[in-house]
C-alpha cells in the first residue's frame, strides 16, 4: 500500500497518514495537491491523505477545488491535533529570531505570536518543509513553525512549543481511493451539486435532504471556474449513499439541481 501525501515528512499530512494507515504504510510525500490527486487517480492501490479544513482558519480551496474534478472517492477521514512548535537551529536563541518560514495556514494559525514578537512571516509550501529549509541556512535568525515530529525529524531545536492562537486546533483530512468505504453504521457523506441561478433555487435543493431527515454537518460554496457569480455547493450530511434515506434524499436532490457529485461515503471520525 503506498499512502501520498503533499508536503515533506514530519508534516501534519504525513502525521495523518501514520494516524489512519499505521506506521507499515508505504508513505509517498509529493510536492503539490494536485500530484497527490493525480497518485490516487492513476496509480495501483494507491491511496491519499488531503487536508480539508482547520478547526480555527477553515477551509483549504484547492482541496476543494480539486475535488469538483477528480474521479477519486473520499473512503475516510481523520482529525489531527495541531501542536506548533517554533524551531530553530540548535544555537539559535529566541531572541535572535526576525524571520519564521511555514506553511501559509500554519502562519495564520500563529497569528498572534508572530505579531507580539515582531517576527516576519514567509509563506513556504510545508510546515516540515520549512524546517529542511531553515536547516540549510546560515543565519542563526531564521525559524520555522512545524511539528515537534518535524524538529526531531531534522534534527533541530523546538524554541517553544503550543504557539498557535488556538488551544483546539485540529485539521480535518480527507482518505482519497478508488472506491467509497462500505457502510460502518457511523457514516458520512460528501456530495457537490449546482442549482440554477434564480430565486429560491438552493432553499428547494437542501428542502430535498431536510425532508428525509438528513443531518447536514458542513455546507460550502466555491465558485465555478470560467463562469463569474456561479458557485457549486459541498454538503456534508451523516449517514451513507446506500442508506435508503440518503437515497430517497440524493434522488430529491437529483430533481431540484442541475447537476449531483457523489464524492464518497465513509466512516465518521472520532475526534
Amino acid at each position: 500500500m503506498h499512502v501520498a501525501f503533499q508536503g515533506e515528512r514530519g508534516s501534519y499530512s504525513h502525521e495523518a497518514c501514520e494516524g489512519y494507515f499505521g506506521a507499515q504504510a508505504e508513505v509517498k510525500p509529493l510536492r503539490t495537491l494536485r500530484d497527490v490527486f493525480h497518485a490516487v487517480e492513476s496509480g495501483h492501490n494507491v491511496f491519499g491523505v488531503v487536508p480539508l479544513e482547520n478547526s480555527y482558519e477553515g477551509s483549504i480551496n484547492e482541496t476543494y477545488d480539486l475535488l469538483a474534478g477528480t474521479t477519486s472517492k473520499i473512503c475516510g477521514e481523520i482529525q489531527v491535533r495541531v501542536r506548533h512548535c517554533l524551531i530553530g537551529k540548535p544555537e539559535t536563541k529566541a531572541s535572535q529570531i526576525a524571520t519564521v518560514y511555514s506553511h501559509p495556514q500554519a502562519l495564520a494559525q500563529c497569528a498572534r505570536y508572530l505579531r507580539t514578537h515582531k517576527i516576519e512571516a514567509v509563506p513556504t509550501y510545508d510546515t516540515a518543509g520549512s524546517v529542511k529549509l531553515i536547516k540549510g541556512m546560515r543565519s542563526r535568525k531564521v525559524a520555522a513553525i512545524a511539528s515537534r515530529r518535524a524538529a526531531e525529524l531534522y534534527s533541530m531545536r523546538i524554541i517553544e512549543e503550543g504557539i498557535e492562537d488556538s488551544g483546539v486546533n485540529y485539521t480535518r483530512f480527507l482518505i482519497l481511493g478508488k472506491r467509497t468505504a462500505p457502510r460502518s453504521g457511523d457514516d458520512k457523506t460528501s456530495i457537490i451539486f449546482g442549482v440554477e441561478h434564480r430565486p429560491g433555487s438552493l432553499y428547494r435543493a437542501l428542502k430535498a435532504l431536510s425532508r428525509s431527515g438528513i443531518n447536514l454537518t458542513k455546507i460550502e460554496s466555491r465558485p465555478v471556474k470560467d463562469t463569474p457569480w456561479q458557485y457549486n455547493f459541498y454538503v456534508d450530511f451523516h449517514g451513507h449513499e446506500r442508506d435508503k434515506a440518503c437515497r430517497e434524499a440524493l434522488r430529491d436532490l437529483r430533481e431540484r439541481s442541475t447537476f449531483v457529485k457523489i464524492l464518497g461515503s465513509y466512516p465518521t471520525a472520532t475526534s
